[in-house]
């Protein structure tokens, strides 16, 4: 008596070609992300409310059209040399082995101090959380001069706080500390 055997239905011979030519082209998702922001960008550029009494030649919306505009020369110009058979060159001075799986306790860490600083910068000011900012990624990316690092991290908040408030006219959150500095 024989056992009888299963058939597998093959699958169409489309489904074989298509996931290999979106293989061979994988270059175009980064043209797609590359327009999607590139519309963006300028859709918030000229959707901008701007001041009509502006000084000189170049407003607020100048940078913004100039790279969103840029984003979508890129895209297509990307876009047009991967269908025309070209690819992106492998990285060779990478010094990472791709069989290992990623770091996530970095990730999650530095996830953690961007957030953080996200919600402190209102109530504690950017030189306090900026200190916290630089201190966290220092040791979300393997630091562990626990003196060092702290001193140098305030160092490099209030000087950042200081060049864009006071230098550049950028006005950022000074928290409990704006009197002092």
């Amino acid at each position: 008596m024989s056992t009888p055997t299963t058939v597998d239905t093959p699958t169409t011979p489309e489904e074989p070609r298509r996931a290999g030519w979106l293989r061979e082209h994988s270059e175009l998702g980064v043209s797609v992300l590359l327009f999607l922001i590139g519309v963006l960008v300028l859709t918030d550029a000229l959707t901008m409310d701007v001041d009509i009494a502006q000084r000189g030649p170049i407003g607020p919306t100048t940078v913004p059209l100039v790279v969103g505009a840029g984003l979508l020369i890129v895209a297509v110009l990307l876009a047009v040399d991967v269908l025309r058979g070209g690819r992106g060159e492998a990285e060779g001075g990478e010094d990472i082995d791709l069989s290992e799986p990623g770091d996530w306790r970095t990730v999650l860490l530095l996830t953690g101090v961007f957030l953080g600083n996200a919600v402190l910068i209102g109530p504690l000011g950017f030189p306090v959380s900026g200190a916290l900012l630089f201190w966290g990624s220092a040791y979300a990316l393997g630091s562990r001069h626990h003196h060092r690092d702290p001193l140098i991290a305030a160092v490099l908040s209030v000087i950042t706080f200081y060049v864009f408030n006071n230098l550049l006219g950028v006005p950022l959150p000074g928290g409990p500390l704006m009197g002092v500095l």
